[in-house]
């Protein structure tokens, strides 16, 4: 009994099943006539043959072309089920109706038909559908003959008429509109022809000839059908497999049979003949095997159908060679591991292992082929012998028309093990089937397939497959003779079957299946016909028919019947398929279907093993290639989709062009090479950071390219050799001078720097691709490039439309003859230019491809039949062959992959062919230096600030902040308009690069806040000044006189002793200089004042500020809790700190506080600062640069600390004693030391390391180094003064002895007695310059002179002190009020806030704010601009002794506390040339400009920046000005026929007019706009709207507000409230969903549709529409998404916020709570209406739980009252819940839960604070939570935390998926960057 295996179970239509399932039941009710054995029969008989089937008979008739009956399909054993479809074949025919054979995919039914006409001596007319077939390929087609058109008969007219039977196989290829054409002929036999014949039926013809004579039917042209005309119809079914369904008038024409696979014991029976040596329960298991993964349940798992029709020639491949696994060969069948994902791989192998096929780790595996030689005799064969386990196989292939070559003789290609065992692997399967080799890009495929076919003799035809290719590309193309006749031209895939070559099908993942699915004949049977009637037979079927019919080859040419070439073989590679379902990708289908399955025997590359690729690089040093390994490998093997991108750009091919320039330049960085083939600069920001994290854990050392090298790179041409840098080439001499490219070009390093790496490559041999930014410079550097070696180029440039054949031939007609015209392409070719690519991303992937074969492997074939071949052999043997130059070579240049380009990913596609460079903006000191050759007359301070904006706008493209990266370009145009036109603005012309912005709000606030921050006064005018309130300074009096003792009196004079000693060093010590960006903000952008610059010092909020100095332009500040000292150039950028926690730690709150001075050493020092400690006198010297901190002791008994520790708690009354440091001349390397109330006076002498020790007989209050050798001293009770000389060179031997003398000071005598007992708060030490003094004395004098400020004065001069012995006048401006008045606390202050600026006769000072109800006049000092006094922490007072003005400027209104560091809030230091710094309490730098001459020069180069905009209007303007006042706004009418409305009053939408709502015009309430032009109303008439109007206006606005709030009944507090959230991320929100916009527009791209009747003519079409063809056009449509593509399913995105007790307790540091709401607001408000696109639900996570629900997915908040409220129960569940962390649990949970759900891509992002220790978890867990699942993306934003807890969290976290926002301010901006480098880069 034959029953049927029960679970095979058959697809197909519902009345297959039904009929098979009758049977069943029968078969078992009526015993077994249904299964009676057919036998088929020959009876010969008189009247003819017969073929009788069981019980039917089929009558025979003799054919007319008996070519064209099949010959050799049947076997010689028949299986019954085959019987039983034949005779149901024959039925059917018998009835005269048409079949459709439907079942798996497979060559089975094409067989079964093929067997049934070979049986009834039928022809056959064979057409494969695919889905570029036409009607014109099934009815009739035109060609030209002699200049005339014909119709020549296509195979369903041929068949009809000639009787025969028309066999179209893959009915579900064609499109869907075109089998409709058939249907008449179906059904009744009947079609009208273009030539205007009629076919009809063989009925009605044979009645009418009744009626009429043939003549008559002909003429008019009625054509009879024959009776024997038959259709064989054979598909697959479409729901299944893929596909275009049936139409339904088409299904029903058709009866239908299924043919499944051949029941289980019929295939045994075949198996057993096919191998006999293999044991019969193996063959039984695979054959078990293959028939589970065709049940229906496997494909109900997804797994696509196992080729069981390739299973004989797998036994026969085991019958070879017994000993192989059969694992192996299912996987040879069947590669599950590429095809499926984790779920699917243990799915097969559980069913593996039940029939016991597991078996690789016991059989062995072909290790090497050991030998191949020809065999004698027979022609194109070749026996290959294998080394299998030491046992030599032996065994016969066929082999190619070449002699085989020995083994690894080959020069280029180096075997390594696994390399020489797939090829081994692939001479088996070579043997009985087609190879497919599936392999990463750059892996090596082609360089296998290469050296296989060199081992086997064979020529290679490679054909690059391209997506949309058409069956025409592939078989054959159309062409016209030189008479105008068209013919055809077969392709080299024709050809090479004819010749017998091996076909390199290269990348057939890329082609439609519907196009693959011509070559499934001759894949399968080695069959093919071609469009012009051609047939190509398997060789032994072409023998068959010439001995049957005895004709020549000569004879059977001319019925156009050929042969394959026994020898012919395919070679297909192709790129891994997609693994896993998700159908995200553009190309998400999955190529590797049932269908490709059965064509060929698949072969995995596997990426070699490290071992391997060191062979790879010979004379490369080992630890390089080591390191480089390590990376790759370690990117390779990490399931990181992102590392996994990375890792492809590192391929085995980018390995060995790194390695070749390793071995060329051995002095390049590894990093450098890396991040070059990686393009890192242009990486989305989350893979460059895990780039950088595997370069760190690799060791490659990262160290950016040191800029100061920059200045070495020149480049020169000498003696015929380009030198760049230190890479020199040999100029060419082209033969044709014009080509050479000549261009304006600048030199600047960096572009110096990527030319010499061009040229490093170029002399590798390398193809070149530069990608970058827009207007960065790179087709200027390539022309400059050519340009010095001298090469002609040749130019193309890319765009949408181009096509294949545009890139290489351009076809055009003239005298009804096609001529092809050599694109640059190939003229580039054939003359050895350099062919410059230019926009190479925007033109289609898919057509760029092309250019793969070029550069690869140097062959390309051309449109017209022509083909380029680099192989000088190869070029001898054929015609229509051009020799590839040896000097061509191809720059491409092509903009940086993603938003904002949106072009097509060339680099992704086709990057590692060419060596890649990425091409940056100049960095700051290039791109100056070649703007100033730009615009020599700009002044430089205009380009410094242009370079340091645009610098600072790139980096905010980088970040992602603005979408549009702004260039080199852009700045170049504005320096040459301000170099023409001197006198306009800086601040207008940068709007020529600005206006594009102008409109979008946001983006405007980020470029205007960046212009002002650089100082480019954007939208100032020039009226905006405001400069300091200027008051009148008191007249100059003489005031008295300073009388130096002349030692009369010995009282007067005393000598004071001095001893000398060393100074003991402790130290170094090496702390940590730590580097803070500086975020320097130009002041003088909306308004000129005194203020040039600010920034922020990076100090926290307890830290105060004690000292402040400069030196040249550094400055220095000290900060006394911690003790730290910045210091920062003036100009700089960066800020360095240096802590010194560690030298003084913080003690007990109040016991000690510490107070610092600094003093900046100078040469040879520079650099180097001394920090002096004034209560324990701990004097340290720092160097900035290094970090070393040396201690100096300067007296022996400072060893003890000077307050004892037990004093702490006793009163803290008890006064300290304070040491003091003068630093007037550190820059000359000394400081002088004293002690309060001491009588010892210090000098450290810093370079001789000596201290000299001075003994005084009066106890000092303050000291004052007026001069280096005269010194006054302040007596501390008496506030006497002495000045003490000493003599000027202090030799240790000789302790000289210093004079002491007094001073006594006279007042004239009406003077005003203010002046006894003077206490100086500053005394310069040099004097004024002379002309300054006579300006400030109104007098002409030279004297000697000091200048000095106290509190009663606004300053005094001394005249003649301290050089003149004589008494020295002393000139006072005094104050009306003593300072000491009005101080308003007793701080016991340490410092005095006074400096002068002699060389601008200035002095300054910062004074404390009044306090209220003192004089009036200090009311009038501070009445300046506006700011109410009480806001402001200090003045500072400018006295101009020139002038004879003191200013008042406010500095800013920030801390307002008051601390013992001085009187004022603020500290003063003097700055280079005429200005001062300010440091305030809070850290806030701030730099002042206040000599009066500097100012005037500022103010005129600032009103320059801003232009001179005169009011007078220019002279064309027409202005139209309409004289009519405003009345009070209104609405204004609607005009229901909207017509434009200019000027009036009375029409709402109008524009230019008054008071109603428009455009335009003025006095309106709101923008409203009709769609009109708009008339601007002149700007002057604007301003001139009245006030009420305006108000009026306003209050029409917010009354549209609160309705809007009362629409959505929210509160006008709820709506500020969410204000806040929402504004705080509303760039984030606009610059998301600008991505979101272009990308939605990307993915509506139009396509190109083929063969349509109207549109643009498709050039492919030529000839088509020579003939006269209509569908010849091609126009762009939306494309339909291609069958069985999966729908597009929405991305799903979880977020994951923290709302623990923590985010609510830490918000009042650092607002992580609100930053969480802000974060989840942004999220919410950008995904708004994109619901379609992105599924988004938000979870909290607390001591509560994991799995708080705040959005659900189903229900998003719809508008600003549903957002406010899930942020409002965020925060007050954070709250209100209780404290624990199950971060981790709700991570693994949403995981797993979005991992259930079906969408293209899964992400979760968990906002979290970083404290897992505290609740004692592990960083490793959570890292390995957020990669459990590969499908899922998981990202983590740690809220930065306590310490450095968050960073060390991310250190062992994968890169790319953590992030620590120490700054909670960045957690809305990292969000941001997840979404556009993740979801955006596939969406």
């Amino acid at each position: 009994d034959q029953s049927m295996q029960p679970h095979i179970l058959s697809r197909g239509t519902a009345a297959a099943v039904a009929a098979r399932r009758m049977r069943n039941i029968l078969g078992s009710v009526a015993g077994s006539w249904m299964w009676r054995t057919r036998e088929v029969k020959l009876i010969n008989t008189s009247s003819g043959d017969t073929v009788t089937i069981g019980d039917i008979s089929y009558k025979l008739k003799m054919p007319q072309n008996p070519e064209l009956v099949p010959v050799k399909h049947i076997s010689d054993s028949l299986p019954q089920t085959v019987a039983q479809h034949l005779r149901w074949i024959m039925q059917k025919d018998l009835l005269g109706q048409d079949m459709f054979l439907i079942g798996p995919p497979g060559p089975l039914r094409r067989s079964i038909a093929m067997q049934y006409l070979e049986l009834t001596k039928r022809e056959v007319e064979y057409l494969a559908l695919s889905r570029d077939t036409t009607e014109t390929d099934l009815k009739q087609r035109r060609e030209i003959r002699s200049g005339t058109a014909f119709y020549i008969d296509q195979c369903a007219v041929r068949a009809a008429t000639q009787g025969r039977v028309l066999v179209l196989e893959g009915l579900e290829k064609a499109e869907r509109n075109v089998l409709p054409v058939l249907n008449n002929l179906l059904e009744n036999r009947e079609m009208q022809l273009e030539d205007g014949r009629f076919l009809m039926s063989a009925e009605r013809y044979d009645k009418l000839l009744q009626e009429h004579t043939k003549e008559e039917l002909d003429s008019w042209k009625i054509v009879r059908v024959s009776e024997d005309f038959r259709v064989i119809a054979l598909g697959i079914p479409v729901p299944k497999y893929k596909g275009n369904p049936l139409d339904p008038p088409l299904r029903s024409r058709f009866q239908a049979r299924d043919i499944y696979y051949l029941p289980f014991k019929d295939q045994l029976e075949m198996l057993y003949t096919a191998g006999p040596n293999i044991g019969a329960e193996r063959v039984s298991q695979l054959l078990s095997l293959a028939t589970t993964l065709c049940s229906q349940e496997s494909s109900g798992l997804g797994l696509p159908d196992f080729p069981v029709d390739n299973l004989p020639s797998a036994l026969q491949v085991l019958n070879v060679f017994p000993t192989l696994s059969s694992q192996q060969l299912v996987q040879r069948l069947y590669p599950y591991k590429s095809i499926l994902g984790k779920e699917g791989c243990t799915a097969v192998e559980n069913v593996l292992s039940r029939f016991e096929l597991l078996d690789s780790r016991r059989q062995q595996v072909p290790t090497c082929v050991l030998n191949v030689s020809a065999v004698k005799d027979t022609k194109s064969h070749a026996n290959v012998t294998l080394d299998v386990a030491g046992k030599e196989v032996a065994f016969q292939v066929h082999s190619g028309t070449n002699e085989p070559r020995l083994l690894s003789s080959s020069p280029f290609f180096i075997c390594t093990p696994s390399q020489s065992q797939l090829i081994a692997e692939m001479m088996q399967s070579h043997m009985v089937k087609d190879i497919c080799l599936i392999g990463a890009k750059g892996c090596g495929k082609s360089a296998i397939a290469r050296e296989f076919a060199e081992i086997l003799g064979y020529s290679i035809e490679p054909v690059m497959l391209y997506q949309d290719m058409t069956a025409r590309d592939l078989l054959q193309q159309r062409f016209t003779l030189p008479n105008g006749d068209t013919a055809w031209r077969p392709s080299p895939l024709v050809t090479a079957a004819m010749e017998g070559k091996l076909l390199l099908l290269d990348g057939i993942h890329r082609v439609n299946l519907g196009t693959l699915a011509v070559l499934s004949r001759l894949l399968h049977d080695r069959e093919l016909d071609l469009y012009d009637g051609t047939r190509l037979l398997r060789w032994d079927r072409y023998q068959v028919l010439k001995e049957e019919l005895q004709l020549t080859d000569q004879q059977l040419q001319e019925r156009s019947i050929f042969s394959i070439h026994p020898s012919f073989r395919v070679l297909a590679l192709a790129e891994p398929p997609v693994v896993g379902t998700s159908g995200s990708n553009s190309k998400g289908q999955q190529w590797l279907g049932p269908e490709l399955l059965t064509m060929f025997l698949y072969h995995t590359v596997t990426p070699m093993s490290k071992a391997e690729e060191m062979e790879l690089a010979p004379n490369v040093s080992k630890e390089a290639v080591e390191q480089l390994l390590q990376l790759t490998h370690s990117l390779r093997s990490t399931r990181d989709p992102t590392a996994q991108s990375l890792a492809s750009s590192l391929s085995t091919r980018q390995l060995l062009r790194i390695c070749r320039r390793l071995s060329q330049y051995p002095e390049e960085r590894i990093a450098h090479a890396v991040n070059k083939a990686c393009l890192s600069r242009f990486l989305p920001s989350l893979a460059r950071a895990s780039l950088q994290k595997s370069l760190d854990n690799s060791s490659i050392e990262n160290k950016p390219d040191s800029s100061d090298d920059s200045n070495n790179y020149r480049c020169m041409v000498k003696d015929g050799v380009l030198t760049i840098g230190g890479v020199s080439a040999p100029v060419y001499s082209p033969d044709m001078k014009l080509k050479v490219p000549d261009v304006l070009f600048y030199d600047n390093p960096q572009h110096m720097k990527v030319m010499e790496d061009m040229l490093k490559d170029f002399l590798l041999g390398e193809h070149l691709l530069l990608v970058g930014n827009q207007g960065v410079g790179k087709n200027k550097i390539v022309d400059r490039f050519l340009h010095l070696l001298n090469r002609p180029r040749e130019y193309l440039q890319l765009h949408r439309d181009t096509t294949v054949q545009t890139l290489t031939l351009q076809p055009s007609v003239r005298d009804g003859i096609i001529i092809y015209e050599d694109s640059p392409l190939v003229k580039a070719v054939k003359m050895g230019h350099i062919l410059v690519i230019d926009e190479a991303d925007k033109a289609p992937t898919n057509v760029t491809c092309i250019l793969k074969t070029l550069v690869e492997s140097g062959e390309m074939i051309l449109a017209d039949g022509r083909r380029i071949v680099s192989d000088p052999r190869e070029s001898t043997k054929r015609p229509n062959i051009i020799f590839m130059h040896p000097d061509f070579r191809m720059v491409v240049l092509a903009n940086r992959p993603g938003f904002p380009f949106l072009g097509n990913d060339f680099f992704g596609a086709l990057g590692d062919i060419f060596s890649c460079h990425a091409v940056d903006n100049p960095k700051p000191q290039a791109e100056l230096a070649m703007l100033k050759q730009y615009g020599p007359d700009v002044p430089e301070s205009t380009l410094q600030r242009l370079v340091a904006a645009f610098g600072e706008l790139r980096s905010m493209a980088d970040q992602g902040t603005i979408s549009y990266p702004y260039s080199t370009r852009e700045v170049v145009n504005i320096v040459k308009h301000l170099q023409k036109f001197p006198e306009e603005g800086l601040a207008n012309v940068v709007r020529n690069v600005f206006d594009f912005d102008s409109y979008n709000k946001d983006t405007r606030e980020v470029l205007i806040e960046a212009l002002h921050k650089h100082g480019i006064p954007i939208g100032a005018k020039p009226g905006s000044v405001q400069l300091a309130k200027e008051l009148p300074l008191p007249e100059v009096k003489m005031t008295g006189y300073w009388t130096i003792s002349q030692g009369i009196n010995s009282r007067r004079k005393m000598l004071c002793p001095t001893e000398t000693r060393p100074v003991d060093i402790k130290g170094p010590v090496f702390l940590r200089v730590q580097g803070y960006p500086c975020n320097r903000q130009e002041s003088r952008a909306l308004s000129f004042t005194e203020e040039k610059a600010h920034w922020q010092l990076p100090m926290n909020e307890v830290n105060i500020i004690c000292d402040v100095t400069s030196k040249d332009d550094v400055l220095y500040v000290a900060t006394c809790n911690p003790v730290s000292l910045y210091s920062m150039k003036q100009h700089g950028d960066t800020i360095h700190c240096m802590e010194l926690y560690d030298v003084f730690p913080r003690t007990i709150s109040g016991v000690w506080q510490p107070f610092v001075t600094v003093a900046p050493l100078g040469s040879p020092l520079d650099g180097q600062v001394v920090l002096h400690e004034e209560q324990t006198n701990t004097v340290l010297h720092l160097d900035m640069v290094t970090g070393a901190v040396r201690r100096f002791l300067l007296s022996a008994d400072s060893e003890q600390p000077t307050s004892k520790a037990s004093h702490w708690w006793s009163s803290s009354k008890e006064q300290q004693v304070v040491h003091k440091m003068c630093c007037e001349f550190a820059h000359k390397n000394w400081l002088l030391f004293y002690k309060e109330d001491g009588n010892q006076l210090d000098v450290l002498d810093v370079l001789e390391g000596h201290v000299h020790s001075i003994s005084l007989p009066i106890n000092l209050k303050s000291v004052f180094l007026v001069a280096e050798d005269r010194w006054l001293l302040m007596e501390s009770n008496t506030n006497n003064k002495f000045l003490l000389t000493k003599p000027m060179q202090m030799a240790a031997e000789d302790s000289g002895v210093c004079q002491l003398h007094s001073i006594s000071e006279d007042p004239v005598s009406a003077g005003h007695g203010a002046t006894e007992g003077s206490t100086p708060q500053m005394l310069s030490n040099e004097q004024l310059p002379n002309e300054n003094l006579s300006a400030a004395l109104d007098q002409k004098i030279v004297s000697p002179n000091r200048i000095m400020a106290d509190t009663g004065s606004y300053a005094r001069i001394i005249v003649g002190f301290p050089d003149l012995m004589s008494p020295n006048e002393v000139y006072s401006f005094n104050r009306p009020v003593d300072l000491t008045n009005v101080k308003s606390s007793d701080s016991g202050a340490h410092m005095t806030n006074c400096i002068s600026l002699l060389s601008h006769n200035q002095v300054v000072r910062a004074l404390p704010p009044p306090s209220s109800g003192l004089l009036v006049f200090f009311y009038y000092y501070c009445y300046y601009s506006d700011v109410t006094p009480p806001m402001t922490a200090a003045y500072l007072e400018v006295t101009d002794l020139n002038s004879k003005k003191s200013n008042t400027s406010l500095l800013s209104p920030y801390t307002s506390w008051l601390s013992r560091v001085s009187e004022s809030d603020v500290l003063v230091g003097p700055l280079g040339s005429g200005g001062v710094f300010t440091v305030d309490m809070g850290g806030y730098v701030r730099l002042w400009e206040t000599g009066l001459d500097t100012l005037q020069r500022s103010l005129m180069e600032w009103r320059n920046m801003i232009g001179s905009e005169d009011g007078r209007p220019l002279q064309i303007t027409i202005q139209r000005d309409s004289g009519l006042d405003v009345s009070a706004p209104k609405h204004g009418k609607i005009d229901l026929a909207n017509a434009p409305h200019v000027g009036g009053n009375q029409w709402a939408g109008g524009t230019g007019g008054r008071d109603t709502a428009g455009l335009g015009g003025k006095g309106g309430p709101y923008r409203l706009d009709a769609g009109h032009k708009v008339y601007q109303v002149s700007q002057a008439e604007k301003d001139a709207v009245p006030e009420e109007v305006q108000k009026a206006a306003r209050e029409m606005a917010e009354k549209v507000f609160k309705d809007r709030l009362k629409e959505i009944n929210m509160s006008e507090y709820d709506a500020v409230t969410y204000e806040r959230f929402s504004s705080a991320v509303r760039r984030q929100v606009q610059s998301l969903r600008i991505i979101l916009d272009t990308l939605q527009a990307k993915g509506k791209e139009r396509q190109w549709l083929k063969n349509q009747a109207l549109g643009e003519l498709d050039d492919a079409k030529i000839i088509d529409g020579l003939t006269g063809e209509k569908a010849i056009y091609k126009r762009r449509g939306e494309m339909d998404p291609e069958p069985g593509t999966p729908q597009q399913k929405p991305k799903r995105l979880r977020v994951l916020v923290d709302v623990s007790g923590s985010m609510y307790r830490f918000n009042g540091v650092d607002g992580r709570l609100e930053r969480s709401m802000e974060a989840v607001c942004m999220v919410m408000e950008a995904l708004e209406s994109y619901e379609h696109k992105f599924k988004y639900d938000i979870m909290g996570h607390s001591g509560d739980g994991y799995d708080i629900e705040l959005v659900r997915a189903d229900q998003i908040p719809k508008n600003n009252k549903e957002r406010l409220k899930v942020m409002k129960t965020m925060h007050a569940h954070a709250q209100f819940c209780m404290s624990g962390d199950y971060t981790l649990e709700g991570t693994e949970a949403s995981i797993k839960e979005l991992s259930r759900e079906e969408a293209d891509e899964l992400f979760v992002v968990v906002l979290s604070d970083a404290n897992l220790e505290r609740y004692g978890i592990r960083p490793e867990r959570f890292a390995n939570v957020l990669t459990s699942d590969p499908q899922v993306n998981a990202f983590a934003i740690f809220i930065g935390s306590l310490g450095d807890q968050a960073e060390r969290l991310q250190k062992t976290l994968p890169a790319g998926r953590s992030f620590v926002a120490m700054d909670t301010k960045q957690i809305p901006q990292i969000l941001q960057q997840i979404f556009t480098s993740t979801m955006l880069s596939s969406a």
